[in-house]
């Protein structure tokens, strides 16, 4: 089949080529992101294969059926930016990679965890001006702390599973409790609940319509002043505006971010000769207190095989049936 891969990234292409020995796909990427203007090319795909960063909108869905695209392979876990009723109505089969990699996603949010707690971030930075004074340097134990989790699919689960060992106290809110979590002493509760207890709060949940600004002036305001806000899922899970005055206000004590609302303009490029016009991501920069990186959590070895197999595989079994994978509900 042939396969156009839109917002294709340097990294990716040697995974994608690899997986593609056994499939024998032909692949042509663009490095561009996929929208309106960009939609005419895929004139000529039977399927195409997005990321994150690409916009699916019905009126980009309607430009693909008119080009005679089947099916839509995401390279990702989440679909938020997927218009599925426009897909579902043209016909346009939309498939995803569903667990690619829990492990990486969960070991990053416990790295912006203990970056943010013990200011490694700040150490390096002072021992390379030759620095060695420890002031400004001072954290906490995580042992005994309360963490709450809000989303315990397959990250929230081995994010709840390595807080374990560190001894603190898991909560969690989650519509649809992990039976494994339960094993593991987690105690699920309303998110009131986890707002007013913990000391640390990690977001795993998908963004919804349900899920987003999950985190708001009205949530932030009911948490344990100096709380740890720690979010490697979706940047509108975080209401941003109202998450600095938290920050202003004290309440929030510790902010580590992999993702950010308006990051379509930022990430995965080079910015740094250019001056970047959104103000409120500037701010964030100014806190002492706050650690961001650009949407890495995913960025391991074993994510990205992960994601070229199971990209390509679902492009393979949509091949020989279109119908019942066609139908998949995300």
């Amino acid at each position: 089949m042939k396969i156009a891969l839109f917002s294709s990234k340097n990294f990716e292409k040697p995974f994608l080529e690899a997986a593609n020995k056994k499939h024998q796909h032909e692949l042509v990427f663009f490095e561009t992101a996929l929208n309106e203007q960009t939609a005419v090319l895929t004139a000529g795909f039977t399927a195409i294969s997005c990321f994150v960063t690409d916009k699916l909108s019905e009126s980009v869905l309607k430009i693909l059926a008119k080009n005679g695209v089947h099916l839509i392979a995401l390279r990702s876990a989440g679909f938020n930016h997927v218009d599925l009723p426009a897909a579902k109505k043209l016909g346009i089969g939309v498939v995803r990679v569903p667990a690619y990699s829990p492990y990486a996603v969960a070991e990053f949010a416990v790295g912006l965890i203990l970056t943010l707690n013990r200011k490694i971030h700040r150490a390096y930075s002072l021992v390379k001006e030759h620095n060695f004074l420890l002031t400004g340097l001072l954290g906490f134990d995580v042992h005994g702390k309360t963490v709450g989790i809000i989303g315990t699919g397959k990250i929230g689960t081995v994010f709840a599973r390595i807080m374990q060992g560190f001894g603190c106290r898991l909560l969690a809110f989650d519509p649809q409790p992990s039976e494994e979590c339960k094993k593991l002493g987690v105690n699920y509760v309303a998110l009131e609940n986890i707002y007013q207890n913990a000391d640390i709060i990690s977001l795993h949940c998908p963004l919804t319509s349900e899920t987003r600004h999950i985190i708001n002036e009205q949530a932030i305001s009911k948490m344990k002043p100096d709380v740890m806000l720690i979010n490697t899922g979706r940047g509108a899970l975080i209401d941003t505006q109202a998450t600095i005055k938290g920050l202003k206000k004290g309440i929030i004590g510790y902010l580590g971010i992999d993702v950010y609302e308006e990051e379509e303009n930022l990430f995965f490029r080079d910015l740094s000769e250019i001056i970047i016009q959104d103000d409120v991501f500037a701010r964030l920069q100014t806190f002492p207190n706050v650690v961001i990186t650009g949407h890495q959590a995913f960025f391991t070895r074993e994510a990205l095989i992960n994601i070229a197999e199971t990209t390509l595989n679902n492009v393979t079994l949509f091949e020989k049936e279109p119908i019942k994978l066609a139908s998949i509900a995300l």
